[in-house]
C-alpha cells in the first residue's frame, strides 16, 4: 500500500484565544490606530514594541505593516543614495532585492554556498568591485553563516549590514540572538513565519538617530513621544523636519494579535527544531540526497526544509515533484525557468539587471524546498519524509 500525506502546506495554528479576545476587545473599542489612544492608555502597538524590544535585548524597536516595509525603512535611515549599490545574497526571496530597489539603490547579488548562506569569498570580491557602504544580509530559509568571520570582513571593509531575519526569528549564532550582529535587522510576522498577523513586522537596532528616522519614515508624525521603545526626544528633534513621513505603521489589532504569540515564539521553535530533526532522520542517508550542513555554532529555527538532488536532469526533478504532489506532499524547486507563487531566481529580478552568479545558479537548479507548519506532528513528518524518499528513488531510477 502506497501512503499519502493527506494534511495541507498551508494551514498555520489558530491565533492563541487570549490573542483573539484582546483583538475582539480592540475591534469594539475602535481604537485600531496606534496613536488613536485614549487619557492615560498606552497603545497595544507600543506594548508590542516594548516586548519585543526586551525579548531581543535591545534598547529600540520598531513595529511596521511588513518585513519588506522594515528592510527598506533600515536603508532610506541608513541615509541610501538614489543609485547606491546594495549588496545582498543571490538566494533569497523577491521582498530582499525588492527592498532595495524601492529604497532607491541597486542590488549587487552575491554568490551563496551549497549550505544556502553567503560566500564569504565572493562577498570580499563584490565588496571591493562595487564599492557598496551596507551588505542587506538575508538569512535566507533560516541558515545562518558564519556571523564572526562575517562581521570581521564587514568591519574591516567598513560595510554595515543590515540583517533580514525574517526566517530567523528566535534563532542564534554562537549564543547571540539572529539580528544583533549589524546595524540593525528586520523581521516578518506574515503568515507563514514565527509569529502571524497575517502582515506585519519590526525593525530593531541600538543606533539612536537610525531608529528616529525609521520611526518618523513609519508615519509618527509628531507623536514619537508615544512610542516606548524609541530614542530620546533629543534625537527627534535633530531629524523629524527633515525625514519624509512615508507611513508603514502597524496597527494596534495586529499588536493585539502578536502579544501573546511572542510568549510562546521560544517553545514553537524547539516544536520547528523537532520537525526538522524527523524530516532530517528520513533523508539525511538517502542516496541522491544532500541536506545543507549546519554548523554546531548555529541555533536554528526550522520552519521550512530544504535539500538538494545534486545529480538529478529537470525532467527527474518535475517527476520527483509531480509524484510527490500526487502523494500530498508539496514541494517547491528554486531551478524552475519561471517564478512560481512565492518561488523566484535571481535572474527573475530584471530591474536587478543581468548579473553572473553560476555557482548559486548550480546549487538552485537541484534545490527543493517545503514548509513545515506547526499543525504538522512529528508522526506527519516522518511520514512525509518517507514519500520524498521513495519518490527520489522512483525519479531516479
Amino acid at each position: 500500500m502506497t501512503d499519502t500525506f493527506t494534511g495541507t502546506f498551508t494551514q498555520q495554528e489558530p491565533i492563541p484565544d487570549d490573542a483573539i479576545e484582546r483583538a475582539v476587545e480592540i475591534m469594539r473599542s475602535g481604537r485600531l490606530h496606534r496613536y488613536n489612544t485614549g487619557p492615560g492608555e498606552t497603545s497595544e502597538t507600543a506594548l508590542l514594541e516594548q516586548e519585543y524590544a526586551a525579548y531581543m535585548g535591545v534598547d529600540y524597536c520598531l513595529a511596521v505593516t511588513s518585513g519588506g516595509y522594515a528592510l527598506t525603512t533600515a536603508l532610506r535611515a541608513f541615509g541610501l543614495q538614489p543609485g547606491e549599490a546594495v549588496l545582498t545574497n543571490g538566494f533569497t526571496l523577491a521582498p530582499v532585492p525588492g527592498s532595495i530597489a524601492g529604497a532607491g539603490g541597486h542590488p549587487v547579488l552575491v554568490e551563496v554556498t551549497e549550505d544556502l548562506v553567503i560566500d564569504l569569498d565572493d562577498l570580499r570580491k563584490k565588496i571591493k568591485t562595487s564599492k557598496a557602504r551596507v551588505l542587506m544580509l538575508s538569512h535566507m530559509r533560516g541558515h545562518i553563516a558564519d556571523m564572526d568571520a562575517l562581521m570581521a570582513t564587514c568591519n574591516e571593509a567598513g560595510v554595515a549590514v543590515i540583517e533580514d531575519c525574517a526566517h530567523t526569528m528566535g534563532a542564534e549564532w554562537a549564543g547571540v540572538k539572529s539580528g544583533l550582529h549589524g546595524i540593525a535587522a528586520c523581521y516578518s510576522t506574515q503568515t507563514y513565519k514565527h509569529m502571524n498577523s497575517g502582515e506585519g513586522g519590526f525593525l530593531v537596532s541600538e543606533d539612536a538617530e537610525l531608529m528616529a528616522r525609521a520611526t518618523i519614515l513609519s508615519g509618527s508624525y509628531m507623536l514619537y513621544g508615544r512610542h516606548l521603545a524609541s530614542p530620546p526626544e533629543e534625537v527627534f528633534l535633530k531629524i523629524r523636519l527633515e525625514t519624509p513621513n512615508c507611513s508603514g505603521r502597524l496597527d494596534n489589532l495586529r499588536a493585539a494579535i502578536l502579544r501573546p504569540q511572542l510568549k510562546l515564539l521560544d517553545e514553537n521553535c524547539r516544536r520547528w527544531n523537532e520537525q526538522y530533526d524527523a524530516m532530517a532522520s528520513e533523508l539525511s542517508y538517502v542516496p541522491y540526497v544532500r541536506l545543507p550542513h549546519r554548523p554546531d555554532k548555529e541555533q536554528f529555527v526550522a520552519s521550512s526544509f530544504q535539500f538538494n538532488v545534486p545529480t538529478f536532469t529537470p525532467d527527474q526533478i518535475d517527476k520527483l515533484l509531480k509524484t510527490t504532489l500526487a502523494r500530498g506532499v508539496e514541494l517547491k524547486w528554486f531551478g524552475a525557468d519561471e517564478p512560481v507563487a512565492f518561488t523566484s531566481r535571481h535572474d527573475s529580478w530584471t530591474y536587478a539587471g543581468n548579473q553572473s552568479l553560476p555557482k548559486t545558479d548550480e546549487v538552485l537548479s537541484t534545490l527543493i524546498d517545503m514548509r513545515l507548519p506547526l499543525t504538522f506532528s512529528l508522526d506527519d513528518c516522518h511520514l512525509i519524509g518517507r514519500i520524498i524518499r521513495e519518490c527520489v528513488l522512483a525519479a531516479r531510477n
